[in-house]
């Protein structure tokens, strides 16, 4: 029975598990996504989390030690310039995992796994969300007089495509002849 046991041996030696995380951690701190199975994902969720934390106080000791899990020099230094700076005001929760479909060959659950503050498509869809707001409610005062002239420029550039038509027509005729 595996009672309180929540390390996923992925099937692996210990040494060889604790290679392979300490690459695939590389790679993701290098290009800052990677699609991997969703078990592995998840285990180096759990790999890779606590040594972005450590990242965020730049001392001595803390690089080595960061060091002693990713054995990469510039990952190192990618490290704790680039990607310490982006989420030292968040508290935690630096990846994302994102189901993909089966892969082909053994059917096998496929994710991507990425760290949050390097993807600029989600940031954007929030940001486009809380911009919006529905109402079941009528157009408020303030809101009217902008809708007000909104349509009134509407109608402008109606009648100013509407005119240059009328003149276009009269040109065509001596092309007739």
């Amino acid at each position: 029975m595996r009672h309180g046991k929540k390390v996923n041996h992925l099937g692996r030696t210990d040494s060889h598990r604790k290679a392979m995380l300490a690459n695939m951690a590389t790679s993701l701190i290098k290009a800052k996504r990677i699609t991997t199975t969703l078990a592995k994902a998840k285990a180096l969720r759990t790999y890779v989390e606590p040594i972005i934390t450590k990242s965020k106080n730049d001392t001595t000791h803390s690089r080595r030690t960061v060091f002693a899990y990713l054995q990469d020099k510039e990952v190192v230094t990618i490290l704790f310039r680039e990607i310490a700076e982006k989420v030292a005001n968040r508290p935690g929760g630096y990846t994302r995992i994102i189901k993909l479909n089966n892969r082909l060959g053994d059917n096998a659950e496929m994710a991507l796994i990425e760290l949050v503050d390097y993807n600029e498509i989600y940031g954007k869809n929030v940001e486009a969300k809380e911009e919006k707001k529905t109402t079941r409610r009528g157009r408020s005062k303030a809101a009217a007089p902008k809708a007000a002239e909104a349509k009134a420029e509407a109608t402008e550039e109606v009648a100013t495509e509407a005119a240059p038509a009328e003149e276009a027509p009269a040109m065509e005729e001596p092309k007739g002849e």
